[in-house]
C-alpha cells in the first residue's frame, strides 16, 4: 500500500492487536459506533481507586481505528478519566496539526497523515469514545448504588 495514511507503524499497530478481546468480568462496558463508516467498538474495563486496572476491545472496524485501540490495549492501565479526557483533547488538537500527544501515548504520533483526512479522525478517536462511555456506564452505577 502506498498511501501515506497506512505506513507501516500503523499497519504493526493495528496488526498487535494489544489488548483485543473481552474481559470476563468487566466492571463497565463501553459501545462506540460511526455511522459514517460503520466501525464499532466495544470496550471492557476492570477499574480500580478511580483507574483503569485492565481493558480488552472488540473491534469491528478500518486499521486507524484497529491501531488506535491496539495503542490503548497496551498503555491505557493506569489511567484517571481525567487522563482520557487529556488523551482525547491532546488527539484532536493532533489531528488539526498540533503535536502528538505525550508519553505513554506518543504512538498516536503515526496517525499524523490523518491530518490530510478529515473525514477518517474519528476513526481514530473512537476507541477513546467507546473508553469513555465505558467510564460514564460505570460512574452511573455507582451513582445508581448510592441513591438505592
Amino acid at each position: 500500500m502506498s498511501d501515506p495514511l497506512y505506513r507501516k507503524e500503523l499497519l504493526r499497530l493495528a496488526a498487535d492487536a494489544h489488548g483485543a478481546g473481552r474481559l470476563a468480568r468487566p466492571d463497565a462496558t463501553g459501545h462506540a459506533h460511526n455511522p459514517t463508516c460503520g466501525d464499532k467498538v466495544s470496550v471492557d474495563l476492570t477499574l480500580e481507586g478511580g483507574r483503569v486496572r485492565a481493558i480488552a476491545q472488540e473491534t469491528k472496524a478500518c486499521v486507524l481505528t484497529q491501531a488506535s485501540a491496539s495503542i490503548l490495549g497496551e498503555k491505557l492501565a493506569g489511567a484517571s478519566r481525567a487522563d482520557v479526557e487529556a488523551l482525547m483533547q491532546s488527539l484532536a488538537t493532533m489531528l488539526t496539526g498540533g503535536p502528538a500527544p505525550s508519553p505513554p501515548f506518543d504512538a498516536y504520533g503515526v496517525f499524523d497523515a490523518a491530518l490530510a483526512y478529515p473525514s477518517r479522525h474519528r476513526c481514530v478517536l473512537l476507541p477513546l469514545e467507546a473508553v469513555l462511555a465505558a467510564l460514564d456506564q460505570s460512574e452511573a452505577g455507582k451513582e445508581d448504588a448510592v441513591g438505592r
